[in-house]
């Protein structure tokens, strides 16, 4: 069934959510250095351009991680595989150590952490952060990465999910 306008009402966050749900994202996870490592489960990544290559995600700024990616000349970004349920969300959950085991990673490019075992990943320059609302959009150049292979890990209807055959 379809919603018509009959049905409409007044925009609101409570709104905003309820028509995200129906849309599928691919889920990735953002990090950043600090004087130590940050990072958090994103759905909101977008491909900009490719010339010069430019990708965005947004951030809320009560974020525990913004206050570093407010800073941060460098981002990681990470395009996580099906098989990283776990991995998603512990990089969703708040007040996690988010970098401990048996999350796995290395330094990057520009000191940003890389997690290893992601389906795909780019180091990206800062190129602007927009204000929209309790939100930062940020835009950045990839200038390092890796696209590997692999089947995308999704997030529909609240949970993550997979692409079925």
């Amino acid at each position: 069934m379809t919603a018509g306008p009959a049905s409409a009402r007044t925009a609101d966050a409570g709104l905003l959510r309820s028509v995200f749900r129906q849309h599928a994202a691919g889920v990735a996870v953002i990090t950043a250095m600090g004087t130590r490592p940050v990072g958090f489960t994103a759905t909101s990544l977008s491909s900009v351009s490719a010339e010069p290559p430019v990708i965005s995600f947004g951030v809320g700024t009560g974020s525990s991680s913004w206050p570093v990616l407010a800073r941060a000349v460098h981002v990681g970004v990470h395009i996580l595989g099906e098989d990283q349920r776990e991995l998603a969300a512990t990089f969703a959950r708040s007040g996690a150590d988010r970098f401990a085991e048996p999350t796995r990673w290395r330094p990057g490019p520009g000191g940003v952490p890389v997690l290893d075992g992601v389906t795909a990943w780019l180091v990206c320059r800062v190129m602007a952060r927009v204000p929209a609302g309790d939100h930062r959009i940020v835009l950045a150049e990839a200038v390092e990465g890796d696209a590997g292979e692999g089947r995308p890990l999704l997030y529909h209807q609240g949970r993550f999910n997979v692409l079925r055959d």
